[in-house]
């Protein structure tokens, strides 16, 4: 099985999961593991996940992230 290790870390809005969330199942990233917390109004999630079905460049779906998070 092939994985990665997804992080988000930024200021606390509404919409955020939902919008990661949403990203990774159009292109069939299967979350494994998931971790969240909110510190002093910032978020932070960690999460493990399924490369294996994925219909998505890597190198493509990273700078998305970036933009997207």
């Amino acid at each position: 099985m092939e994985k990665a290790v997804i992080t988000v870390i930024g200021k606390d809005k509404v919409g955020i999961i939902a919008s990661v969330f949403n990203y990774l199942a159009k292109f069939n990233i299967n979350i494994l593991d998931i971790s969240q917390t909110i510190t002093h109004d910032y978020f932070n999630m960690m999460m493990v996940v399924s490369l294996d079905d994925m219909t998505k460049d890597f190198v493509e779906l990273n700078k998305e992230m970036d933009e997207l998070c």
